[in-house]
């Protein structure tokens, strides 16, 4: 879909991302972009009224999203309410019990799946905004060592895993466990698991608690996306989840059927997926846009 670097070649890229982004930031010279994409749509929506919208965003996303959504606001006028960071599951639930909300992403395919069977969110505007790696953590400086999966069953601690009911990241964390043979279904959240395991896992209401509880020392190993050793520190990859041991990790993004701005929900998703300010933004978090 878009001219993007591979996963693994992303990740390295990022702080080339960075310094870049901070680079035009600093630069003093105007260069000529096309409507929509930077600077050209600043004037035509000065003359629109302002619009406020209210983002409903995975938990993964509650470093990237705010910088993206400034930098939205200096080139259109748009304003953002204050954007929700949840578990995705817990996220659905609110706009169930009638919250307005003018944009959902979710860190999953399933949880924009039930939000689609539910009604919440305009079908037509549907698009798999990011991809995102599995991993598992140790604490920064640890000699904490994961050579496979199956090492957390052996590890001398507690291991922190999302709460697969409503945290997509352990959903992913489950199917990856159930690849060999650590959990019993292969859903990520229809099983239970295995006896030399099931002691140690300490569940976490949303990926960034699973992080905090290893950058702590509650727990010696903790399953995040790749992209959350961007945004807390205190924590290091120990080891990738190849990617054939999950289901692929994808947030896919959508106009909530309820919004009164349905047209600048749909414009700021547009804006997330093709503006090249954003990009770098996205890279710099360890994101990488859907192909």
């Amino acid at each position: 879909m878009f001219d993007m670097v591979s996963r693994r070649g992303f990740v390295s890229l990022s702080a080339a991302a960075a310094a870049g982004l901070g680079l035009a930031g600093c630069s003093g010279n105007k260069t000529s972009e096309p409507a929509g994409s930077d600077a050209g749509s600043a004037k035509a929506s000065s003359k629109k009224e302002t619009v406020e919208l209210q983002i409903f965003a995975a938990n993964s996303l509650e470093k990237a999203l705010p910088e993206v959504q400034e930098l939205y606001t200096d080139q259109t006028g748009t304003t953002f309410a204050d954007t929700q960071f949840k578990a995705s599951g817990d996220l659905v639930e609110q706009m169930r019990a009638g919250a307005a909300v003018d944009v959902l992403i979710t860190a999953s395919k399933g949880t924009m799946d039930d939000a689609e069977v539910a009604e919440l969110v305009d079908v037509d505007t549907r698009e798999d905004m990011f991809v995102n790696d599995l991993v598992i953590v140790r604490a920064e400086g640890s000699d904490t060592k994961v050579e496979a999966i199956a090492d957390v069953a052996n590890l001398d601690g507690k291991i922190a895993i999302g709460d697969a009911k409503t945290v997509p990241a352990g959903k992913y964390a489950n199917q990856a466990l159930a690849s060999v043979g650590l959990y019993t279904g292969t859903e990520g959240d229809d099983g239970e698991y295995a006896p030399e395991l099931v002691d140690k896992v300490a569940l976490a209401d949303k990926v960034g608690t699973a992080a905090a509880y290893v950058s702590t020392g509650d727990c010696v190993a903790g399953f995040v996306y790749s992209s959350d050793i961007f945004r807390y520190d205190g924590i290091e990859e120990a080891f990738v989840c190849p990617e054939d041991s999950h289901k692929p990790i994808v947030y896919p993004g959508a106009v909530a059927d309820s919004s009164e701005h349905a047209d600048e929900a749909k414009a700021f998703i547009d804006f997330c997926l093709t503006n090249k300010k954003a990009q770098k933004i996205w890279a710099k978090y360890g994101f990488e846009l859907s192909e």
